[in-house]
């Protein structure tokens, strides 16, 4: 049996399984065979749904804090990499090796 390529399902697909798995009006078979999916995950997603409830009538919620970024640095960095990068690509082409970059 050949195995199954993984596959990633978006927020609005888990929320609709889990928003149907909440409902009942089919078993946790059926839905796995509707969405095909495996029962486990329904359940996974099912209870992740309904311990996160709480939270959406609870009050405020901490946000994460903003993580300031120092742009100037960054560019510099990038600059450093890109100037090491030119020289180690030009001392690979003087010693007879095919460049590196395409």
């Amino acid at each position: 049996m050949a195995r199954r390529v993984r596959r990633n399902h978006g927020a609005a697909f888990k929320a609709k399984v889990a928003l149907e798995a909440v409902r009942g009006e089919k078993t946790p078979n059926e839905l796995a065979q509707l969405f095909d999916l495996h029962a486990n995950q329904i359940k996974h997603w099912k209870d992740q749904l309904l311990d996160g409830a709480g939270g959406l009538f609870g009050g405020r919620v901490a946000e994460p804090a903003a993580q300031t970024i120092d742009l100037k640095t960054l560019y510099a960095k990038i600059g450093e990499l890109t100037l090491a990068n030119d020289s180690l690509s030009d001392a690979l082409v003087k010693t007879g090796q095919p460049d590196a970059r395409r």
